[in-house]
């Protein structure tokens, strides 16, 4: 057993240059054996020996040629000693059985004997042995020193080209070949019924990180016999939209040139490379899915995706466009949804997405038609003028309109309805009259939206002008008042009882603010406590509000107080019960029931 404190000299023994051969057994098993104590083992003796080792440890291996002693030594290194010292030749191909016994391949591995010619290829073929986008670490990670290296240090070697190209062949080969059998689980019908696109199925990061370090290579990679359906996809749908946010992280501290290429970016595809795309716009290999109505909806809409991100695909592939939106919407069924039910909050979501789709994409005008008659069919939007707080001030300023129709609208997000009839109106397919009508069942405040914010043509903006509007009192505003104003109106608490009232209340973006202004008003009533929600009475509000109306209606029943807890669960997926309905559900309890 070697003594612990004598762990410094048998480290200075082994990166002496005076050393024996003979010596170097003796000296290596003197650091490689764990640390033991009298009284048994001790951790600080075994961190002062493997501090002495791992300094040590360049130096032996340096100067061993014994397979059993290198073994030794490389048993007890970590991976990014071993990583550094085959980058420097220390270690190299010969070291790999003993190493792999104990380690599965890693990119520093990797990296460091590819940087030597006569190991690139025992490097590459470690590749296969990696998992999940760990092969593109091998390039991303090519340079470590990249960013502490200094002016004088010599430069990385560059990557070599096969070792490139196999990275670049093992990131594309996942997403080539899922769009050769693009099945998927047998529970995938329902789950994916929650995703907009196939952005998280088509989204090979690695893939894309591979691709945008070699742009000069796209126009060979596109009509590469097997990843070139891959190629395609990426670049439709990354290429663009790289290129600008890279143009906008440069203009984070602009020059001109930064700020003029921010606002007119230089396309990241060339016209006959976008052309070269063309096969993989439409998604072909994912047409023959389960479920149409999921896979049309999810396929239309990543196609308007790569429309808006690459405009130019409007003119140069107009009619591959309009096909494949009218063979879409036949197949989904995409303009017959059932009826909305209480639980689906997709539903909306799906009719204001399908319209700005089909605005962009779509040339039937039947079809144009029923995306204007299901926004049509969309509820009117909650527009509530809140109370006036601090909080507000705080976000919109002293001085900014938050009263005015199109703020409230826009506050909650409420005018992608109106947003989406005006892309329809762009349209030169879609019939005018259907327009038109949609315009005459609008909310004021999206007429008034339209008139202050959309850019759509001459005759969308007259039409909307044309339509009759209200007095100013009745522009569809639900104006939450403060007790001072209350106190002005003959009959403060039929105004608390008309906002409850009002359809607005309906709406899960402003009624808790209806709720919260009713609750907090001195003129509110017991009347009006029992139609609010008896969640919002008890627990997100102030909980003395209703302590005295529990206690009187309990009393000193057992009964009452258990069912009082047993109702009092609020799950946020069940049908709230108002605070009326929780107090008669109290009352069907025996009010005899006492206690001793």
């Amino acid at each position: 057993m070697v003594n612990a404190r004598t762990y410094p000299l048998w480290r200075d023994l082994a990166m002496s240059e005076d050393l024996p051969k003979e010596a170097l057994k003796t000296v290596i098993d003197a650091l490689c054996t764990p640390a033991r104590a009298p009284h048994g083992f001790d951790r600080r003796d075994e961190e002062r020996r493997e501090k002495a080792l791992k300094t040590a440890t360049p130096a032996l291996l340096a100067r061993t040629t014994a397979k059993r002693l290198r073994g030794q030594l490389l048993l007890h290194a970590d991976q990014p000693m071993l990583a550094s010292l085959t980058a420097a030749g220390t270690v190299t191909v010969t070291d790999m059985p003993a190493i792999l016994r104990t380690h599965r391949p890693w990119p520093g591995l990797i990296i460091g004997l590819a940087r030597h010619p006569a190991q690139l290829e025992a490097a590459i073929a470690l590749l296969p042995r990696l998992i999940g986008d760990e092969a593109e670490h091998v390039i991303r990670d090519w340079d470590p020193d990249r960013y502490t290296r200094r002016e004088e240090d010599a430069p990385a070697p560059p990557v070599p080209r096969a070792l490139f190209d196999t990275v670049l062949e093992a990131s594309l080969t996942p997403l080539a070949a899922f769009l050769l059998h693009p099945q998927r689980e047998e529970d995938w019908e329902t789950t994916s019924s929650h995703s907009k696109d196939w952005s998280l199925d088509l989204g090979s990061h690695a893939g894309w990180a591979m691709l945008a370090r070699c742009p000069e290579r796209w126009a060979e990679l596109v009509t590469h016999p097997t990843l070139g359906a891959a190629v395609q996809h990426l670049l439709l749908d990354q290429a663009e939209i790289r290129a600008l946010e890279d143009a906008r992280t440069r203009a984070a501290y602009p020059s001109d040139e930064d700020l003029a290429a921010v606002e007119n970016p230089a396309p990241a595809l060339s016209e006959e490379l976008l052309r070269a795309c063309l096969p993989a716009l439409c998604l072909p290999e994912l047409c023959e899915l389960p479920n149409p109505t999921v896979i049309a909806r999810r396929t239309l809409h990543h196609i308007a995706d790569r429309v808006r991100a690459n405009p130019r695909l409007t003119e140069l592939a107009a009619e591959q466009l309009h096909t494949a939106a009218e063979i879409l919407v036949d197949q989904g069924q995409l303009l017959s949804l059932p009826e909305k039910q209480d639980n689906d909050y997709e539903y909306d979501g799906h009719i204001l997405r399908l319209a700005e789709d089909l605005a962009l994409l779509g040339a039937n005008p039947d079809q144009l038609a029923g995306a204007c008659s299901q926004l049509a069919g969309l509820d009117q939007p909650a527009v509530v003028s809140p109370l006036p707080s601090r909080t507000l001030i705080r976000v919109f300023g002293e001085d900014a309109d938050r009263n005015h129709p199109v703020a409230l609208l826009e506050r909650h997000s409420e005018h992608h309805r109106v947003q989406a009839l005006a892309a329809l109106a762009a349209n030169p397919h879609t019939p005018r009259a259907t327009v038109d009508d949609v315009l005459t069942g609008l909310h004021p405040a999206e007429l008034a939206w339209i008139a202050e914010k959309s850019d759509g043509p001459d005759w969308f903006l007259n039409a909307a002008a044309a339509v009759p509007a209200g007095d100013e009192e009745e522009d569809g505003v639900l104006r939450l008042l403060t007790d001072d104003d209350l106190d002005q109106h003959p009959d403060p608490a039929a105004v608390l009882q008309s906002w409850l009232d009002s359809p607005a209340a309906n709406e899960i973006l402003s009624r808790s603010e209806i709720y919260r202004a009713v609750i907090k008003s001195r003129h509110r009533t017991l009347g009006h406590l029992l139609q609010l929600p008896a969640d919002e009475v008890l627990s997100r509000h102030e909980p003395e509000l209703s302590l005295q109306i529990l206690l009187d209606r309990c009393g000193r029943s057992t009964d009452r107080w258990a069912a009082l807890a047993a109702a009092m669960t609020f799950d946020h997926d069940e049908k709230k019960i108002t605070f009326g309905e929780l107090l008669d559900s109290l009352d069907a309890t025996p009010a005899a029931a006492q206690t001793s």
